[in-house]
């Protein structure tokens, strides 16, 4: 094998970067994670765990863009489990599938939204355009 192939993006893939086990995981379940510049430069890179949204947020990022080590380092079991049924809507279903598997998240997937949670993708963008309308299409 060249260094060509070694080096080559997505070598390792979804099982290479997910841990083997939900234990494996040693995130923190409160305080502020800074993220390493490899995961999140060009934006926010401050996450305070205690803040559901900021939290899921992160979580996204390492779970789409972290390594192996970053989703040990940074993703706490108990949080992820809690926040897995909002959490797994804004993820690619390859990766989401994968999750699910690994880290024996299936079976979270039929929970319910807690009260007061707004799903992914159920409410419109700021700055949007506006306020929406309902459209009634005829029978």
């Amino acid at each position: 094998m060249s260094l060509t192939d070694l080096l080559r993006p997505g070598r390792i893939g979804l099982a290479g970067r997910l841990p083997a086990r939900l234990e494996d995981l040693h995130g923190p379940e409160r305080g502020v994670i800074v993220l390493p510049r490899h995961l999140a430069w060009p934006g926010m890179r401050e996450f305070d765990v205690a803040d559901d949204r900021l939290r899921r947020s992160l979580y996204g990022i390492v779970l789409t863009q972290g390594r192996r080590n970053d989703l040990a380092r940074f993703v706490n079991p108990r949080l992820l489990t809690q926040d897995w049924p909002l959490l797994r809507s804004s993820l690619d279903p390859k990766l989401r599938r994968w999750c699910e598997r690994r880290l024996a998240l299936r079976g979270l997937a039929a929970q319910q939204i807690p009260p007061g949670e707004i799903p992914p993708g159920s409410q419109p963008e700021p700055g949007a355009g506006g306020a929406q309308t309902a459209v009634e299409w005829p029978e």
